[in-house]
């Protein structure tokens, strides 16, 4: 729960933020690299896998969004989280 916290912290906008696309992006990429770091693991864990493709799948629909609204931001969000697009 902290590290969400810190999480939104560092990528809000504003002080009552919590659910721009820069912060969803952020959260999901934290949600999607503990997930990827759990099937390494668990191989046959399917349901876990299908998560984890539809998290990716919303994840890129917020980078795209962002990307036609807001290029700066979508170009610092993407460097800060070290996301090639």
């Amino acid at each position: 729960m902290e590290a969400k916290n810190k999480t939104i912290a560092e990528f809000r906008l504003h002080e009552r933020d919590t659910g721009s696309a820069a912060v969803q992006i952020a959260l999901l990429t934290q949600r999607i690299n503990h997930l990827t770091e759990h099937l390494q693991k668990h191989r046959k864990d399917h349901s876990s896998r299908r998560g984890l493709l539809m998290m990716v799948g919303q994840r890129r629909r917020l980078l795209s969004y962002l990307e036609a609204t807001d290029f700066k931001q979508y170009e610092t969000v993407t460097k800060r989280l070290k996301l090639r697009r």
